[in-house]
C-alpha cells in the first residue's frame, strides 16, 4: 500500500503535465505584457463555469475578503454576522477593516451558520451577513437571504472551500456556490480541488455597481478620487497562477466526482455504527468534500487522532477553538457557553484524508482503524 497523504498534489500534476508545461511556457512568454491577458482569460473561464457576470482574480483569498467588504462602503464599526465555527479569515477581515464581527452559532449536522441564530443576532448596527460554505457544501442560503432581505443587509459568500458546489434553489433552479449573495469570494490555495503555486483568490458579483466599485478598489490609480485611493488594494493574480488555473478548471468537476466516490466509501464504512457520524448531506446542495469531517464523542476525538497517527494515517482537527473564544476576538467579550453548538463541534470533529487519488486499499485501512478505535473505547 502506498503512503497515505492528507492531500495529494503530485498525482494530478503528473496527469496534466503536458498541458501545465505548455501553460508555463505561455506564462513565461507573456511576462512583458502589462494588460494581463492570461489573468483576464482565466477570469472569463471562471465566470463561465460559475455563470456569473463579473470576476476579478486577485493575489489571495484574504485580499478577496477585504475587497468584498470594501466594495459595500460599510460605515465604521458596522456589524457583520459570521459563523462561530469555521475559518477565521472572514472575521479577521471584518476586524481589520474597523468593522465589528458578530458571531452566530451553527447547525449541529452541517456545521454551518444557523439562520435562526443570524436572525437573533441582527441589531440596528448590522450591515452584512458572511455565510461560509464549509467543507464543500452550501450554507442554507434561501433562509439566510430571506433574513438579509428583511433587514436590508448585504450578503458576502465565503466560498473558499466550495468552488463548484451546486445549490438547488426554489423550483429546482441550480446555481453555483458564491453566486447567490451580493458578492462571492474564492480561494485557489492548496489543498483546494484546483490550486495554484501561490495563494490566489477571486472576488465576483452579478451586481454592475459592485463590479465598478471592485474595479476601482483594485486599480491603483493616483488620479482617482481620494476615497478610492484610500480603499485601494494592490492585489494582482500573477500570470503563472492564472495560466495553471486555466488548465485545471477544465477538470474541476472530474476532481469533485473522484472526491465524492471517496466520500461514498467512507459513508458506507461508517454506516455500520452510530459511534462515527459521517458528514451530513443536505438535500439542497451537492457536496464537493473539500474536507471529509467526521464527528465522534468528545472524549474519543484526540485519542482517535493519536491512534491514526500511530498507524501512519494523517488527520486534521478543523477547528479546535471556535472563533468567539479565540484571543484575537477577546475584546468582543464572548464567553464559554454563549454558542454551544460551535463549542461542542470544536471538541468532536476530525477530518480524514480526502483527495481524488485515494485508493481502495488505503480507504479500507483508514476505516478499519477508525472503527477499531471507537468500538474498543465506547
Amino acid at each position: 500500500m502506498e503512503d497515505i497523504r492528507m492531500v495529494d498534489q503530485k498525482a494530478p500534476y503528473a496527469r496534466l503535465k503536458s498541458e501545465l508545461d505548455a501553460a508555463f511556457s505561455a506564462a513565461m512568454a507573456s511576462m512583458g505584457e502589462t494588460d494581463g491577458q492570461l489573468v483576464k482569460s482565466f477570469g472569463m473561464k471562471l465566470g463561465r463555469y460559475l455563470n456569473i457576470e463579473h470576476v476579478f482574480p486577485c493575489a489571495s483569498s484574504a485580499d478577496a475578503l477585504k475587497i468584498a467588504l470594501l466594495a459595500q462602503d460599510l460605515p465604521a464599526e458596522a456589524e457583520v454576522i459570521v459563523p462561530a465555527f469555521g475559518p477565521a479569515a472572514g472575521a479577521e477581515a471584518v476586524k481589520l477593516l474597523g468593522l465589528k464581527p458578530v458571531f452566530a452559532d451553527v447547525l449541529p449536522e452541517t456545521y454551518m451558520i444557523d439562520p435562526s441564530a443570524v436572525a437573533k443576532a441582527v441589531t440596528p448596527a448590522t450591515a452584512a451577513i458572511m455565510p461560509v460554505h464549509l467543507f464543500g457544501q452550501c450554507a442554507p442560503m434561501q433562509e439566510l437571504i430571506a433574513v438579509a432581505k428583511q433587514h436590508h443587509l448585504w450578503v458576502v459568500e465565503d466560498t473558499v472551500q466550495s468552488l463548484g458546489a451546486v445549490y438547488v434553489g426554489p423550483e429546482g433552479r441550480e446555481v453555483k456556490a458564491g453566486t447567490m449573495g451580493h458578492i462571492g469570494v474564492f480561494s485557489f490555495f492548496p489543498p483546494k480541488a484546483i490550486s495554484d503555486p501561490g495563494d490566489a483568490g477571486a472576488v465576483m458579483t452579478n451586481d454592475a455597481r459592485l463590479s465598478d466599485k471592485i474595479r476601482d478598489i483594485l486599480q491603483i490609480n493616483q488620479s482617482a478620487a481620494a476615497e478610492i485611493r484610500s480603499a485601494a488594494v494592490d492585489s494582482r493574480m500573477d500570470v503563472l497562477q492564472a495560466a495553471m488555473l486555466e488548465v485545471k478548471i477544465k477538470y474541476l468537476d472530474e476532481y469533485h466526482a473522484a472526491r465524492q466516490e471517496v466520500a461514498r466509501f467512507y459513508d458506507n464504512a461508517f454506516a455500520e455504527t452510530e459511534l462515527v457520524q459521517a458528514p451530513h448531506r443536505v438535500p439542497y446542495s451537492s457536496h464537493i468534500y473539500q474536507q471529509y469531517a467526521i464527528t465522534v464523542a468528545p472524549e474519543l476525538r484526540d485519542g482517535l487522532q493519536e491512534h491514526l497517527r500511530a498507524h501512519h494515517i494523517p488527520s486534521v482537527i478543523y477547528y479546535p477553538l471556535p472563533l468567539h473564544l479565540q484571543d484575537t476576538f477577546a475584546y468582543l467579550h464572548y464567553k464559554a457557553g454563549d454558542l454551544p453548538v460551535a463549542e461542542r463541534l470544536s471538541k468532536c470533529i476530525l477530518s480524514l484524508p480526502m483527495h481524488s487519488e485515494l485508493k481502495e486499499d488505503q480507504l479500507t485501512y483508514i476505516c478499519q482503524h477508525v472503527l477499531e478505535f471507537v468500538k474498543r473505547h465506547r
